[in-house]
């Protein structure tokens, strides 16, 4: 049994469910603790790692926000009662259209990505300029309202714009989260509806990343590399269910600045651990 790789496991699973909804950057994050605590040699590994305990974390909506989820398949299709703005099949074009943009782009270029990317000097200046872009955006575009998603109509001009921002997320670091929400704000969501609207945003594009990491991976990895990736699955689902509400809840009352200072705070510690050799 490896039993230091399924605690690097463990410790992974527990950033990737702490940061995954927070507008914080998780892929960032994943690839910083997985080169402090030296995670695995295998680069491919390391890679697919990240994206299926991300899925683990998206788990975590599902289960969070299943009422929703449940009342969009039984009011699938429209009704004499029920216009088609109101039915399930209206809400999962929306979040189609939002995920059009990043699949254009990131399915084609996901391995120069992943290769030229996919390092903490690039995570550490993303966050730092994201964090900057943040505090910005914040003070010129979050409106005073709180409304959830569930009293919002996404159009389609709504779901595009809010798509078109979640690009930004291809670059590790800069999160998908913040730049969904943001998205979100220049549309005209609350912040409240924006960051629910990432929640369900991330569902397909998580699942399809993660799927497609498990398919080019069939019949290369060993049993204890499939036991750390479902121990990371298992931690980073429970931790990421008791994070989603307190986020939302944390909305409603305050400003999303203090993440904006953790990440240019973050961005120095990481330049600072990367020029005395810990990377």
């Amino acid at each position: 049994m490896d039993i230091a790789l399924y605690l690097k496991s463990i410790v992974l699973g527990i950033v990737e469910g702490l940061t995954e909804f927070l507008p914080v950057s998780s892929t960032g994050h994943l690839i910083i603790f997985q080169n402090l605590i030296k995670f695995s040699n295998n680069n491919d590994f390391a890679n697919m790692f990240a994206m299926v305990i991300q899925l683990g974390a998206i788990l975590a909506v599902v289960v969070a926000y299943w009422r929703k989820i449940w009342a969009s398949i039984v009011h699938l299709l429209p009704t004499k009662t029920r216009p088609l703005e109101q039915t399930g099949l209206y809400f999962w074009l929306m979040i189609l259209i939002s995920c059009i943009p990043a699949a254009a782009i990131g399915i084609p270029f996901d391995d120069v990505i992943e290769a030229k990317l996919f390092n903490p000097i690039v995570v550490a200046c993303a966050l730092f300029l994201g964090g900057l872009w943040m505090l910005y955006a914040e003070s010129k575009l979050r409106g005073c309202h709180n409304t959830s998603l569930d009293n919002t109509c996404i159009t389609p001009k709504m779901a595009l714009i809010v798509g078109l921002f979640q690009v930004l997320s291809i670059i590790p670091g800069m999160s998908r989260s913040a730049s969904t929400i943001i998205g979100g704000w220049v549309a005209g969501l609350s912040t409240v509806a924006g960051a629910e609207y990432s929640f369900f945003l991330a569902i397909p594009v998580m699942f399809g990343q993660a799927l497609l990491h498990i398919l080019d991976a069939q019949g290369t990895l060993c049993s204890s590399e499939w036991i750390a990736l479902g121990i990371g699955f298992v931690v980073s689902f429970i931790v990421a269910l008791a994070v989603i509400g307190s986020f939302i809840a944390y909305l409603q009352k305050k400003p999303m600045k203090v993440f904006a200072v953790y990440r240019i705070i973050f961005a120095f510690v990481v330049l600072g651990c990367g020029m005395i050799g810990l990377f």
